[in-house]
C-alpha cells in the first residue's frame, strides 16, 4: 500500500484556523457500515450512542510549551518542549543546532544542547510559568499566532494530566454537559492517557506505508478499565486516534511496559495501524478531518476502509466541512 493512496487535494478555505463559537455546534459528519452518511451536529452525537456502550476519552492536558528565547546576541530562538526526561532536562524542537543559553522570562531561562535537549532553570512552579511565559503549541497549518483563546480552546474540557504537545482534537468538541448527558443514557464513560508527542504527527515520507516507523508515546490505562473492556457486552467507541492507539497498542501486547502499579499499566506504545490492521478492542472511532497522507488518515481508513473513508472525504469537502485540529469531526460506526 502506497503511502500517495492517502492523498487528496483540500481547498485551504477548508482548514480551520478558529474554533467554532460553542464546542458542541461542530458538525458531525456519521458514517454507517452499509457506506451511507448523515450530516448533524456534534451536539447530536448521543443519538448514536445505546445503553451499555462504553465511550473512551483521552485526558492528556497540553501545556503552553511554545516558547521564545533570547540569546546573549540578542537573536531571538523559538523553542517547543516535547518531553521530559528527568532533572529539569527536556527533549525540544528548534530549528537549527544552538547550544548556548537563552532567556525566556524573569522567571526561566534555559541550557540549550545542540537544538535538541534543554536544561530548564527556574524560580517557582514550572507550570505556572509555562501558563504564563508561553503559548499554546498550535499545528502549522494554523497560519495566526496562538492568543489566550486558545489556552482554553485547544484543550479537552476534561483534561487533567499534563504532558502532551498537541491536542486529543476529537475531544474539543464536548462540552461537561453533554458528557453528563451521554452518562445519562446509559453508556460507561471512561478515560486513558497518552501524552501526545512527535509520533502522532511525524509525516510519513516513505513511499510505501509499511516501512513508516512511530515514535513511541507514553501511555497509562487503569486496570479496573481492562477489567471492563474485556468483560464489555456493547461497542466500544474510541474517541481519537489516539485513545485508539492506546487501547489497540495494549490489547494487541506492541507495547512495552514501564511503571505500572497495582491500579494501572503504565507504558509506551508504537504502534502504527494502517488498513488491514484488525482491531483487538475498538469497534467505532470519533475522529476529527485528518491531513492527507498522515498516520491518523491511516488509522482512520483502517477502521473505515480506505475506499470508503476516502469518498467520505470528497464528500465532506463538497459539503465543505471543516478540516484538522479545529474543524468538524467524523464518527465511523
Amino acid at each position: 500500500m502506497k503511502t500517495s493512496d492517502f492523498d487528496f487535494e483540500l481547498p485551504g478555505s477548508l482548514i480551520a484556523l478558529e474554533p467554532v463559537e460553542s464546542r458542541d455546534s461542530s458538525r458531525l459528519m456519521v458514517l454507517h457500515p452499509d457506506g451511507g452518511t448523515d450530516h448533524r451536529l456534534f451536539s447530536d452525537l448521543p443519538h448514536y450512542l445505546h445503553p451499555g456502550d462504553m465511550l473512551v476519552l483521552n485526558k492528556t492536558k497540553v501545556l503552553p510549551v511554545r516558547l521564545f528565547g533570547r540569546k546573549p546576541d540578542g537573536e531571538v530562538l523559538e523553542i517547543t518542549l516535547v518531553r521530559e526526561t528527568g532533572d529539569e532536562r527536556w527533549e525540544i524542537l528548534t530549528r537549527g543546532k544552538y547550544t548556548g543559553t537563552v532567556e525566556i522570562s524573569p522567571e526561566l531561562s534555559a541550557e540549550i544542547e545542540g537544538g535538541r535537549l534543554a536544561r530548564l532553570i527556574h524560580s517557582g512552579d514550572l507550570a505556572d510559568i509555562l501558563w504564563k511565559a508561553g503559548q499554546m503549541p498550535l499545528p502549522p497549518y494554523i497560519t495566526r499566532d496562538p492568543t489566550e483563546m486558545d489556552k482554553e480552546r485547544y484543550q479537552t474540557v476534561y483534561a487533567s494530566d499534563p504532558g502532551s504537545i498537541a491536542a486529543p482534537t476529537a475531544g474539543l468538541h464536548f462540552t461537561q454537559e453533554m458528557i453528563a448527558e451521554i452518562e445519562s443514557k446509559g453508556v460507561n464513560v471512561r478515560y486513558i492517557t497518552l501524552s501526545v508527542g512527535t509520533g502522532t504527527f511525524t509525516p510519513v515520507r516513505a513511499e510505501d506505508v509499511k516501512e513508516h516507523e512511530m515514535d513511541s508515546e507514553e501511555f497509562e490505562i487503569s486496570k479496573s478499565l481492562i477489567d471492563e473492556i474485556n468483560s464489555l457486552k456493547g461497542r466500544l467507541v474510541a474517541v481519537g486516534t489516539t485513545t485508539t492507539r492506546t487501547l489497540e497498542g495494549y490489547f494487541s501486547g506492541k507495547y512495552t511496559a514501564t511503571d505500572g502499579d497495582d491500579k494501572a499499566v503504565k507504558g509506551s506504545t508504537n504502534i502504527f495501524i494502517y488498513p488491514g490492521y484488525r482491531f483487538k478492542a475498538v469497534h467505532s472511532l470519533l475522529t476529527n478531518f485528518h491531513l492527507p497522507r498522515s498516520t491518523p488518515l491511516m488509522l482512520a481508513s483502517a477502521m473505515a476502509g480506505r475506499t470508503r473513508l476516502m469518498k467520505a472525504y470528497e464528500e465532506a469537502i463538497r459539503e465543505s466541512y471543516r478540516f484538522f485540529s479545529y474543524g468538524d469531526a467524523m464518527l465511523i460506526l
